[in-house]
């Protein structure tokens, strides 16, 4: 059976090494007496056990049993009830959350660390506890003090959950086009009725309640986007000294048959006149959703990252042990019949294709932890004004990039086994399937391109990627940067191309759906090329102090740009050539 182990030493290389994160911590003043790095050492460390001991021993026998619906009922997985109890007994639910409500306030930067094991680890567990995560977010911004004393401390706690329900039978992306009712009670209550879909972990057997973030329209809401308003629905009433009361008019309709994350629970909802209370303002329930949103979108993010991790540890265990042909360059292995396939060329660059991604993506991930931690904890303004424009410049990049890569890098591991990765044992095949949903939920890669070209390059002028190519600049300006020349080609390349976009966008709309998705990959070479160089600097300067970890950074790092950032210059070709060739065809002609 495959196992996983935290890559415990390259997470704490990026934390404190590449980020200094104890040395921003020490500065903020809502994070210095919470955390530090002895501190954020021992969480990792008890983190690496609970995924590797607990999680990961579940990841197969949950895909091969799954969720299981009857009656209305969800039973998940053999074992999982249990791990879950043990689970949360650790306070992981609520590991970032607000210390006011029994959250333990640990900043981002370590939270997206946790994450990435614990998708690694077991996709469809990770899911259950990141929803409530989510949903703990949006409610502790935006609904009332009453709510927030009522539902977080037990959602914290993990004895309640949350789930988010967004999405209708005929509405996915357009949520505008939601039916979903929310009728006003004279105690002001509402009476939601509609029904959702593809609501992970809307029904489970794991917690006593569960709390659902449902978007719904109010009967005087403006037609479209505009008129959407978001309302907290328990499925079992509480009264009002927190107690667990009847249970409300919410049912799950079924579940879904999926192609992965079979253990996780995917359900129709149906709202029956359930009771729930408005969050936040009436007809601003989209603005509120967001929050919990761009959230699971790094969460989602992650996933990528971390199915990637899991199936380069399998796939280089594999390597190294199994004997197929000998080395182009003669017999590596004398004494045996052949020679471990890691020695083959093809083989290599697959795996070092997955480590430089893998690797790149870990850095960013903190990077954009970083930004997260700045922008809610900083007592200077315009660092915190700063800091949120890049957060919501680079959160789509960090969901479609880091989960693009996460399926290549899966593919990848997969190919190193040859046959075998086909074969279920082995548990390729099945990070492969569960990898491919976060290319797709909490809004669709392209719509994450689109979101970044559109919203966040052209609509403002691209204030914001001048910020952040302004700050990869200084760092590749400083005396003896590694790959300084070829990262500054890569932001002049970035920057020219939005540039161009821009102009050509002007006079013709199309050009931005049809530059978007190329644009977004071209950007994430940019950031990765800064990540390596960053990483590649601190391990230029450390490495006689351990010259085979270090040494194996400044290796990735000389694969990086020698041979994934040239892809850059493919995807900038790819977005001059236009709009013209997408629009030859008629609809009928396809």
């Amino acid at each position: 059976m495959p196992e996983y182990n935290a890559p415990l030493r390259d997470l704490r290389f990026v934390l404190h090494e590449v980020f200094a994160a104890p040395e921003l911590w020490a500065r903020l003043p809502a994070l210095a007496e919470t955390v530090d790095a002895d501190t954020a050492d021992a969480i990792l460390e008890e983190a690496a056990k609970v995924t590797g001991t607990l999680i990961a021993p579940l990841n197969r026998s949950g895909d091969e049993e799954g969720a299981q619906w009857a009656d209305g009922e969800v039973r998940t997985p053999a074992g999982f009830k249990q791990a879950y109890a043990t689970y949360i007994q650790g306070g992981w639910v609520g590991l970032s959350g607000n210390p006011q409500y029994g959250g333990m306030g640990m900043p981002k930067m370590l939270a997206v660390a946790f994450e990435e094991m614990l998708y690694g680890a077991g996709s469809s567990f990770a899911l259950y506890s990141a929803l409530s995560s989510g949903a703990c977010l949006a409610i502790d911004a935006h609904a009332s003090d009453d709510l927030k004393n009522t539902y977080l401390p037990p959602m914290y706690e993990g004895r309640w959950a949350g789930s988010m329900c967004l999405t209708e039978a005929h509405a996915g992306t357009d949520l505008g086009l939601i039916r979903t009712r929310a009728e006003p009670q004279a105690d002001g209550s509402y009476r939601i009725s509609g029904s959702k879909i593809f609501i992970t972990g809307g029904e489970q057997d794991l917690t006593e309640n569960i709390i659902h973030l449902v978007l719904a329209k109010l009967p005087d809401a403006p037609a479209g986007a505009r008129g959407i308003s978001l309302f907290l629905v328990p499925k079992v009433l509480v009264g009002d000294d927190g107690s667990l009361g009847a249970r409300n008019t919410v049912s799950c309709g079924s579940i879904e048959h999926k192609m992965g994350i079979k253990a996780s629970a995917t359900c129709v909802m149906n709202f029956d006149g359930a009771s729930g209370y408005l969050i936040g303002e009436p007809n601003k329930g989209l603005a509120a959703m967001f929050t919990m949103m761009n959230y699971e979108r790094l969460s989602i993010g992650i996933q990528g990252i971390g199915c990637a991790e899991a199936s380069y540890q399998a796939a280089v265990g594999y390597a190294r042990e199994r004997l197929q042909s000998r080395a182009a360059t003669g017999p590596q292995a004398q004494d045996k019949a052949a020679d471990p396939i890691i020695v083959h060329a093809d083989v290599r660059r697959m795996l070092l294709t997955s480590k430089a991604l893998t690797e790149g993506g870990r850095a960013f991930a903190c990077y954009v932890g970083q930004q997260l931690d700045l922008a809610k904890f900083s007592p200077d303004t315009a660092e915190r004004q700063a800091a949120e424009a890049l957060v919501a410049l680079l959160t789509p990049v960090a969901k479609a990039f880091f989960t693009d890569n996460g399926l290549e890098s899966c593919i990848h591991g997969q190919q190193v086994f040859g046959g075998h990765g086909y074969i279920r044992e082995w548990g390729q095949e099945q990070l492969v399937r569960d990898v491919r949903i976060a290319q797709i939920y909490e809004g669709t890669n392209g719509i994450q391109a689109l979101d970044l070209l559109g919203r966040k390059v052209i609509a403002n002028g691209g204030v914001a990627l001048r910020q952040f190519t302004a700050e990869i600049r200084r760092f590749a300006e400083q005396p003896d940067t590694p790959y300084a020349a070829q990262l500054l080609a890569a932001v002049e390349r970035l920057e020219d191309t939005s540039a161009w976009l821009q102009q050509v966008a002007a006079g013709n709309p199309d050009e931005t759906g049809a530059a978007s998705v190329e644009y977004l990959h071209l950007f994430g070479y940019t950031a990765y090329a800064w990540m390596w160089a960053r990483m590649a600097a601190v391990a230029q300067s450390r490495l006689s102090e351990d010259p085979a970890f270090y040494g194996a950074k400044l290796a990735t790092a000389e694969f990086f740009f020698a041979r994934l950032l040239p892809r850059s210059l493919g995807l900038e070709a790819s977005i001059r050539a236009g709009a013209q060739s997408l629009y030859g065809l008629a609809a009928e002609q396809f």
